[in-house]
C-alpha cells in the first residue's frame, strides 16, 4: 500500500521539486542581477555587450521580477580625458528611454559624447545639472528599467447583443473628452538674441549677447596659445598646377567608385602625399619632448571634419600603410560617424601631423596653426584658375596655394621646403598614388 500511494503522488513531489528548483535559479540571477548590474551598465556600448554576456540571453530579464533602480555613472572616456561638463538633457524625469538611446549629452575637452541608456526604462531622477564638471565614474541618472508604457486609452467593451424589453434605453452621454497627449521634452535653445547683458566691467551693455563658452572650445582656445607660446613658428608656401589631380579625378571618378564603393576625393590623395613626403623628411612627424626628439614610425593623419557641436580633427592612422582607396573609405566613415555626432575619444587621439583644408570654404592664401605636441601642420586652399608660364607661354591652368607651418625648433628650412615640393611634385604627377 505504502508503493502505491508514493506512486499516486509521484507526479506531485516531481512537480515541486521542479518549481522550487526554477524558483532558487530566479533567487540566484536576480541576486546576481542587483549585485553587478550597477557596475555593469553605468556604461554605454561596450559594457552592454558584457551585460549581454553575463545574462547569456537579450531577453531574458524581462521574464523577472523588477529590478532595483539603476545609477548610471559617468564611464571612462579615453585615456587623457578624467572629467567632463554637463552639456544638455535629452530627457526629462519620467520620460521613457530605449535601450542606447541618449540621455544626456557630456563635454569634454575633444568632442560631445553621448551618454546613452544601459537598458530600457523610464528615467527616475537626474543626480547632475546643466554646467557640471563632474569626473570619472560619478553618477549621473537613475532609471528604472522596464517596457514602453502602454496607451492611456483603454479598451472599448464589445457592445452587448440587444434583449427586448420595453423598457426605452437610456439616453447616451457625451464621451469625455481625451487629454492632449504630452509634448515631448526638447533642450532649451541656447541664446541667441539679448538686448542687454553683463559686460567684462560688470556693466550693462545693450545690444551685445553673452554666451558661455564650450568645454571643447575653451581647450582649443587654451591649447592654440600654447602652441603659439611653444613653438618657433615658421610657415613656408608653394602652389600646385591641379591639372594632372583633376583629369585623374574625372577619368577614373565612375571606375574608382565602382570597384571600391567610395569616391575620388581630394583629402586621400593629398593625406598620401603628406605620407610620401614625411618618408623622405621625417623630422615633419616628429615632436619634441624635453631635450629629446621622439620620431613617430607610423603616419597619423588629423583632418577636419564637420559636426554639428562644431569642427573636430579625427585621425586617419597609418596612412602610410594605406591605399587611397583605403584613406577614403576611411574619410567616409569619420564624416558618418561626424553627421550622427559618433565620433570617439579613439577617433582624435594618437595624431602625429595634421592637414587643414581651408579650400573648402574658398580660402586663398593663410598660415595654419601647429597642433601640439606635433611639429608641423599642412594648409590646403581653394583652388583657382590663374594665368601661369609653362613652356615659355603664359596659360590659365587650376592652381591651389600650399602652406607648411612647422616648428622652426625641429625642422629646418631646407627640410621644410623640400618636404613640401616632394607634396607639390606628388600631386602635379599623382598617377603613383592611385597605382600605390
Amino acid at each position: 500500500m505504502l508503493q502505491a500511494s508514493a506512486k499516486r503522488f509521484s507526479p506531485l513531489l516531481q512537480s515541486a521539486k521542479i518549481a522550487a528548483n526554477v524558483a532558487n535559479k530566479n533567487a540566484f540571477v536576480t541576486r546576481q542581477f542587483r549585485t553587478v548590474g550597477a557596475a555593469v551598465m553605468t556604461n554605454s556600448n561596450s559594457n552592454n555587450q558584457s551585460w549581454q554576456q553575463f545574462t547569456g540571453i537579450r531577453s531574458f530579464h524581462s521574464s523577472m521580477t523588477a529590478m532595483d533602480n539603476i545609477t548610471v555613472n559617468l564611464p571612462p572616456l579615453a585615456e587623457s580625458i578624467t572629467e567632463g561638463e554637463i552639456g544638455s538633457f535629452e530627457l526629462e524625469v519620467g520620460d521613457f528611454v530605449p535601450r542606447d538611446d541618449a540621455v544626456i549629452m557630456v563635454e569634454t575637452d575633444k568632442t560631445t559624447v553621448p551618454i546613452n541608456a544601459p537598458v530600457s526604462g523610464t528615467i527616475i531622477e537626474f543626480l547632475v545639472e546643466e554646467g557640471d564638471v563632474v569626473g570619472l565614474n560619478a553618477p549621473l541618472f537613475i532609471i528604472e528599467e522596464g517596457d514602453a508604457p502602454e496607451s492611456s486609452g483603454e479598451p472599448t467593451p464589445a457592445a452587448a447583443e440587444p434583449t427586448p424589453s420595453s423598457t426605452p434605453s437610456p439616453t447616451p452621454t457625451a464621451a469625455a473628452p481625451t487629454p492632449a497627449p504630452k509634448p515631448a521634452p526638447t533642450p532649451a535653445p541656447a541664446p541667441t538674441q539679448a538686448v542687454a547683458t553683463s559686460g567684462v566691467d560688470g556693466t550693462v551693455k545693450e545690444g551685445v549677447t553673452r554666451v558661455k563658452m564650450t568645454r571643447m572650445r575653451q581647450t582649443i582656445a587654451t591649447r592654440l596659445k600654447e602652441s603659439q607660446n611653444t613653438a618657433a613658428f615658421l610657415t613656408t608656401f608653394n602652389e600646385i598646377d591641379m591639372t594632372a589631380l583633376n583629369k585623374l579625378r574625372a577619368d577614373y571618378k565612375e571606375t574608382f567608385l565602382k570597384k571600391h564603393d567610395v569616391k575620388l576625393g581630394m583629402n586621400g590623395m593629398f593625406a598620401k602625399a603628406l605620407a610620401y613626403a614625411v618618408q623622405d623628411q621625417p623630422a615633419l612627424n616628429a615632436f619634441i619632448d624635453g631635450k629629446d626628439i621622439v620620431y613617430n614610425d607610423n603616419v597619423n593623419v588629423n583632418v577636419a571634419v564637420a559636426t554639428p557641436k562644431g569642427l573636430v580633427t579625427p585621425v586617419i592612422p597609418n596612412v602610410e600603410r594605406k591605399t587611397v582607396a583605403e584613406v577614403e573609405s576611411y574619410l567616409r566613415d569619420l564624416a558618418i560617424k561626424a553627421k550622427d555626432n559618433n565620433i570617439t575619444m579613439e577617433d582624435m587621439d594618437g595624431g602625429t601631423i595634421t592637414i587643414s583644408n581651408g579650400g573648402v570654404f574658398g580660402s586663398l592664401m593663410g598660415t595654419p596653426i601647429i597642433n601640439t605636441p606635433q611639429s608641423a601642420v599642412l594648409g590646403l586652399h581653394g583652388i583657382f584658375d590663374r594665368p601661369i608660364a609653362v613652356d615659355g607661354e603664359v596659360v590659365i591652368r587650376p592652381m591651389m596655394y600650399v602652406a607648411l607651418t612647422y616648428d622652426h625648433r625641429l625642422v629646418d628650412g631646407r627640410e621644410a621646403v623640400t618636404f613640401l615640393r616632394k607634396v607639390k611634385e606628388s600631386i602635379e604627377d599623382p598617377t603613383w598614388l592611385i597605382l600605390g
